[in-house]
């Protein structure tokens, strides 16, 4: 059942026997953290022995970050010892936490956009000579980082020029710039290609053999089972078990984690296709990330889009809404020809786009639920008379919104920076329920988040398509595309290269695509010449 779940297995051969027993790297004993109106973390305990593999598993709100973020020197515990490589621990900074080989790589990125590569893997701890910055040293010693990890990252690019995948490498490549004994990975591939995963897992693999203890943070099923040693599993800031990956199933984790039985993952869709929602001819984007593209998804289904990191789907879908300039083609919403697109005329015709980067397009992270739920609905006489807010009803249609999307706290005047993935993509989710939406583009819904509540954004999708709406899913997640959709468009190269339907949607065949793609690409560009 949730196997799939996980995307396509990367093998890996491992280099080092688990680490199941001998000194602890790591000890934590009953961490406690309180933060305003929230207990995070209640007496936990958790500890890491040198090369190992110990997994963090639990549902947004768990209190992963938390302890990682505390295990890094964020911030400090409340309460309970901190004890590496054998001497208690008080006082904690991410400075200190580096220096004796504490490294992090957080899901949220900590890179400064208008500066290089370089730049940002040495900031805070640069290298000079006489006085000066030694910018040689600097982006010598990046490349071999570089080129030990095998990554496809240009050391002069400046961070805002680079995919979020690209990012995801530097971010990593951070953490290892310096001796490393202890590295925590949180969600590390939910922006690489399958290729690029499998480098990861390589170096991992390295890294336990040298003995560097690792605390990886991941809900995909497949990568828990490949690389873990232990497990431990937290739900509501409690430490629920700690257990040895052997043997254990990803249902009795998934029990663990929601306190629940989760027998089936993704919902029975009753897609009946209706008039056609959307339909794009010939669509190029200004930058040839999408090109001669022709797409059509109707009212009452799912039409999933599929490919490879890069190949142009989240491109796709941004230029529909008016993100991505054109240089040709049209596009219609429900039959009415859509000319000059930007968002505002998008959310006009009915149209919402929830962005696959939650904090840099997603939301105002210091604002409350409540602002971000209904910014985009302000115009509507439900929410503003004369231009000026009127507040009780404003409060009065979020909280039901927010009620029926099962935000948890349901405080709709809650800071969303303070809130989990799980929630943060629900809080998006609220504001495309403001307004009178009829067709939804959802780009990569469930990265970073876990499957309880995965489960609770598949059960809106298909309310929405049950009453009739359409709606466009980008995923990187093969089964998550195939399982929900009516349809799929495989998109490789900026082009769409297949349509799939009923029998014909299999793994097998959107992979096989993806060659057929190549040669369909090369004969239509020779056509052209």
């Amino acid at each position: 059942m949730m196997d799939g779940a996980s995307g396509p297995a990367v093998a890996v051969e491992r280099t080092a026997p688990a680490a199941t027993a001998g000194p602890r790297l790591l000890e934590l004993t009953g961490i406690t953290k309180r933060f305003p109106g929230v207990v995070a973390l209640d007496r936990v305990d958790f500890d890491l022995r040198p090369g190992e593999v110990h997994v963090l598993f639990g549902e947004n709100g768990a209190g992963k970050s938390t302890l990682i973020n505390i295990i890094a020197g964020t911030f400090p515990a409340d309460e309970g010892s901190y004890v590496y490589d054998g001497r208690e621990i008080r006082r904690l900074t991410p400075h200190q936490a580096r220096e004796i080989g504490i490294s992090p790589v957080f899901q949220e990125f900590s890179l400064v956009p208008d500066l290089t590569v370089v730049e940002n893997l040495f900031l805070g701890r640069e290298r000079t000579s006489f006085g000066f910055l030694s910018a040689a040293a600097m982006r010598q010693r990046a490349e071999e980082v570089i080129a030990e990890l095998g990554f496809d990252l240009n050391p002069r690019a400046k961070i805002r020029e680079l995919s979020r995948a690209h990012q995801q490498m530097v971010e990593i490549a951070k953490a290892l710039l310096a001796e490393v004994r202890l590295l925590i990975l949180d969600e590390p591939t939910a922006s690489l290609t399958e290729s690029e995963t499998s480098k990861l897992f390589e170096l991992i693999e390295r890294l336990r053999g040298q003995g560097v203890g690792i605390i990886y943070v991941s809900h995909r099923m497949r990568e828990i089972k490949q690389l873990a040693d232990r497990i431990t599993v937290l739900r509501d800031g409690k430490l629920v078990k700690t257990l040895d990956s052997q043997g254990v199933t990803e249902n009795e984790l998934v029990e663990l984690m929601t306190g629940r039985k989760i027998d089936v993952l993704f919902p029975k869709i009753d897609h009946r296709p209706g008039e056609v929602g959307l339909k794009v001819q010939g669509l190029t984007t200004a930058n040839h990330t999408v090109e001669d593209v022709d797409f059509v998804a109707r009212a009452g289904e799912v039409t999933g889009v599929a490919g490879l990191v890069g190949c142009g789907k989240s491109e796709l879908i941004r230029a529909i809404y008016g993100l991505e300039p054109l240089s040709a083609g049209t596009i219609e919403v429900f039959g009415q020809p859509m000319h000059h697109i930007t968002p505002r005329k998008s959310l006009d015709r009915g149209v919402c786009y929830f962005p696959s980067d939650r904090v840099v397009e997603g939301l105002a992270l210091t604002r409350p639920i409540r602002e971000n739920a209904s910014m985009a609905a302000l115009d509507l006489p439900q929410f503003a008379r004369l231009k000026i807010l009127r507040q009780v009803s404003e409060r009065r249609a979020i909280q039901e919104i927010v009620d029926r999307l099962r935000l948890r706290p349901p405080n709709i005047e809650r800071v969303v920076q303070n809130l989990s993935g799980g929630n943060r993509q629900k809080v998006m989710l609220a504001r495309g329920l403001t307004r009178e939406t009829r067709l939804f583009l959802f780009d990569e819904p469930t990265v970073g988040i876990d499957v309880g509540a995965k489960i609770e954004v598949y059960e809106l999708m298909k309310q929405l398509v049950e009453a009739g709406a359409a709606i466009v899913l980008v995923s990187s997640e093969l089964p998550e595309v195939l399982h929900l959709s009516n349809r799929v468009y495989v998109m490789h190269r900026a082009h769409v290269v297949a349509e799939l339907s009923g029998a014909e949607m299999t793994e097998q065949n959107v992979l096989a695509s993806f060659f057929e793609g190549d040669r369909s690409i090369e004969r239509k560009k020779r056509a052209q010449a």
